[in-house]
C-alpha cells in the first residue's frame, strides 16, 4: 500500500482540477449551489455518502471512537479578480482570493486517499465542508445543523494555504497561544435630517456624523487600546446620499475590529457604541450600533498541535520546515468550532519566490502555487490516520 504522500502525488492534477473548478466557479455566502453540488458529485464518486448539514456538505470514514473532524471552508471573496490565470472566475464580482478553492480540493482528495485505507481507520473521520467563512457565518451555521454531534466529535483540523514569497513545504502553527485575532464586524447607522445642499444649517448631517466618528475611532486605538496588544480596527465600508447637493437622512459604515486580547476587545467593543452615539449627538442626530459578527481569538489546542504538528514532520514533503509560534491579525471562524473541541489549524506555505508572489490574501492579483495540493491533500489524511491510531481503542 502506498503511502499518502506518494498516492496524492498521483492525483496532483486531480486535486489541481477541483481547485480549478471551485476557482473558476467561485461562490460567495453560505449558498454556494455549484460548489456544494460538486463536493457532493465526487464524494459520492469516491464511495462515500454525503450529507447536507446547514449550508455546507458532511460526510463519514470508518467507525466508532474516536473522532476527527476534518474541516475546509469553500466560500470565495465579493471581489473581481486580476490575477490572469487562465481559469479565473469569469464573473467579475467573485474571486477565490484567500485560497478557500485550495482547502475544499484538498479535502476532497484527502477523502479519497482515506477511502481507500478506509479498513485500516481506528475510528471516525468526519469531514466539514463550510460555507461563508469570509462572512463568519459558516461554522456556526452547521454547528447548529449537527456538524459535532452524532457522532461527537473529539478533536478538530484544518488547513489553511498561505500566499506571498514563502518558500514551498512550510508549515504553520500555534500550540496553545493565539493564533489569529478575534473579529467583531460592526455597523454604524448614523441618522440625521436631509435638505438642500445650499441650506446646511437646516439639516443635520449624517456624514459629518460618520467622518467624525471615523477619527473618533482611529483615536480608539491610539489612546485607549493597550499598546502591548494587537488591536486593529477598520473601516471599510462608508456610504450616504445620492446627489451631490442633498444632505441625506442616513449615513452608514461598517468596519471591524481584531484584538488579541480579551480584555481589550471587551473595552473596544464597548466603546465603539458610545463613541459614535456620543459624536452623532453632539451634530444633533442619532447613531445606532448593529454587530454583524462576533468571533473570537483562535487558540489551538497545545497537546493536539503539538501531536499532529508530529505526524506532518513525518511527511517525505520536499522542504518540508515547521513554523511553530505562528500568530496573524486576520481571523478565523474555526474559532467557534475551537471554543467547543480540542481543535488544530495549520498554515500550509503556497507561495512563489518569484514575482508572482508579489500579492497578499484578498488581493485580486493573489497567485497561488498548486504544488501545496499534495501535501494538503496527504498531511490531513495522514494525520487523521495516525491520531486515530494513537488514540482509538484495540
Amino acid at each position: 500500500m502506498k503511502e499518502f504522500y506518494e498516492r496524492a502525488l498521483e492525483l496532483r492534477e486531480e486535486t489541481v482540477a477541483h481547485r480549478r473548478y471551485f476557482h473558476q466557479n467561485a461562490e460567495v455566502g453560505l449558498d454556494l449551489p455549484k460548489t456544494r453540488a460538486y463536493v457532493m458529485e465526487k464524494l459520492t464518486e469516491y464511495g462515500l455518502e454525503p450529507k447536507p448539514c446547514g449550508h455546507g456538505v458532511t460526510a463519514l470514514l470508518g467507525h466508532g471512537s474516536p473522532v476527527l473532524l476534518l474541516r475546509a471552508d469553500m466560500d470565495a471573496l465579493p471581489m473581481p479578480e486580476e490575477s490572469g490565470e487562465s481559469f479565473a472566475c469569469p464573473t467579475g464580482t467573485e474571486n477565490h482570493a484567500c485560497g478557500h478553492d485550495f482547502h475544499a480540493a484538498m479535502l476532497l482528495t484527502a477523502a479519497k486517499l482515506l477511502k481507500e485505507r478506509e479498513g485500516e481507520l481506528k475510528g471516525t473521520v468526519k469531514l466539514m465542508f463550510q460555507p461563508a467563512e469570509e462572512t463568519f457565518e459558516g461554522s456556526r451555521d452547521m454547528i447548529a445543523a449537527g456538524i459535532l454531534e452524532d457522532p461527537r466529535v473529539d478533536a478538530a483540523l484544518a488547513f489553511h494555504v498561505g500566499p506571498g514569497k514563502f518558500p514551498t513545504g512550510l508549515f504553520m502553527y500555534n500550540a496553545g497561544g493565539v493564533m489569529m485575532s478575534s473579529v467583531d464586524g460592526f455597523r454604524l447607522n448614523f441618522q440625521g435630517r436631509g435638505g438642500h445642499g445650499a441650506y446646511p444649517h437646516s439639516s443635520v448631517d449624517p456624514i459629518q456624523m460618520a467622518v467624525q466618528t471615523f477619527l473618533a475611532l482611529e483615536a480608539l486605538i491610539a489612546r485607549e487600546a493597550d499598546p502591548s496588544k494587537n488591536c486593529v480596527l477598520t473601516v471599510g465600508k462608508l456610504w450616504a446620499g445620492n446627489a451631490p447637493n442633498i444632505i441625506p437622512d442616513t449615513a452608514v459604515m461598517e468596519g471591524t475590529l481584531r484584538t488579541n486580547d480579551k480584555a481589550c476587545r471587551e473595552l473596544l467593543t464597548r466603546r465603539i457604541g458610545e463613541v459614535a452615539q456620543g459624536v452623532a449627538g453632539t451634530y444633533g442626530g442619532s447613531a445606532e450600533l448593529t454587530w454583524l459578527s462576533q468571533v473570537p481569538p483562535l487558540v489551538c489546542d497545545k497537546a493536539l498541535t503539538e501531536e499532529l504538528a508530529g505526524y506532518m514532520k513525518e511527511l517525505p514533503v520536499p522542504g518540508s520546515r515547521p513554523v511553530p509560534g505562528m500568530t496573524a491579525s486576520a481571523s478565523e471562524d474555526f474559532a467557534v468550532v475551537a471554543e467547543k473541541v480540542p481543535t488544530t489549524m495549520m498554515y500550509l506555505s503556497a507561495g512563489f519566490q518569484d514575482e508572482r508572489g508579489d500579492y497578499p490574501a484578498h488581493n485580486p492579483k493573489v497567485r497561488f502555487n498548486e504544488d501545496v495540493c499534495p501535501t494538503g491533500a496527504a498531511g490531513l489524511a495522514h494525520c487523521a490516520m495516525r491520531y486515530l491510531a494513537n488514540h482509538g481503542k484495540e
